[in-house]
């Protein structure tokens, strides 16, 4: 891994950004990885069509975090159907790193997190009940 990018994550999982929760957020939802037992949590407050404000909480890996941390910079301030659209391709260039497979699930988590709470779905498209 390019030193670079280390020092991106690495900066990302200890001094996270947006990390903490908001009072009376417009949307809130909170997963796991079963896998790594990592734990996102991620709070939303909308402002018309924009997030007006993002915040995340968690325990979980260098990557898992960096992850929640890079995406709540990416979408503060956008609008909700950019952030809506926002791809896991996307997320991943953010992070900047490649991932094993299992690692695929902690540097996409936060984002599942975020779509599964703005589409008030219960389970991640393909995931077993």
């Amino acid at each position: 891994m390019d030193d670079f990018y280390r020092e991106f994550i690495l900066d990302h999982y200890k001094r996270p950004r947006n990390f903490g929760t908001l009072e009376n957020p417009d949307v809130t939802h909170e997963e796991d990885n079963p896998l790594c037992g990592d734990r996102i949590r991620i709070d939303l407050c909308l402002n018309e069509d924009r997030v007006a404000d993002v915040r995340f909480t968690g325990e979980g890996c260098a990557i898992s975090t960096a992850a929640a941390s890079i995406l709540t910079e990416k979408i503060k301030g956008a609008p909700l159907e950019r952030v809506k659209a926002f791809s896991m391709e996307e997320m991943l260039e953010a992070l900047g790193v490649p991932l094993s497979p299992i690692r695929l699930k902690c540097g996409l988590l936060a984002l599942k997190v975020l779509k599964t709470g703005l589409y008030g779905l219960k389970h991640w498209p393909g995931e077993e009940e």
